[in-house]
């Protein structure tokens, strides 16, 4: 389980005196602990290591919307900090699907549902979610999907 992974990752960094991980760590763990607080109220999460990477992958969504600002405000020591964080959690997320791949996802589920136009967007969109979501990041794969079906 990634949980695991990441309390090995944190002991490690703890021994290894990896300030700057610890910290990235920690930070995770607090995500982490945050959805489980928020999750209790819609009951038991089924799949465990899906809910571990969507917290991840907001995280790292959120960490190069903050690098593109700091970069456009010319604070790069900022940038710097943050994209070292978003190495340290992109260690625990599944391969990534690189963009050929993701296109012949797309292609194989255009196929399969019969999505012609723009209008079938949402289907598409949702399938691709369904069955890659934890190797793809949606923002790009969206800007794919649109480009499938134009």
């Amino acid at each position: 389980m990634i949980r695991d992974d990441i309390k090995a990752a944190q002991i490690a960094a703890m021994k290894a005196g990896d300030k700057d991980a610890r910290a990235t760590i920690s930070l995770i763990q607090s995500s982490i602990k945050n959805r489980d607080i928020e999750a209790r109220t819609s009951g038991p999460v089924a799949d465990d290591d899906a809910h571990v990477i969507e917290v991840l992958q907001k995280m790292v969504k959120q960490r190069r919307e903050s690098i593109e600002m700091y970069e456009k405000g010319g604070r790069q020591e900022l940038a710097d900090a943050e994209a070292g964080e978003v190495a340290v959690i992109e260690r625990f997320l599944p391969a990534q699907m690189d963009e050929a791949e993701t296109k012949a996802a797309i292609e194989k589920i255009k196929a399969e549902t019969g999505a012609a136009s723009m209008k079938d967007m949402g289907k598409v969109m949702a399938e691709l979610k369904a069955r890659h979501g934890a190797q793809l990041d949606m923002s790009k794969a969206s800007g794919l999907v649109k480009a499938a079906l134009g």
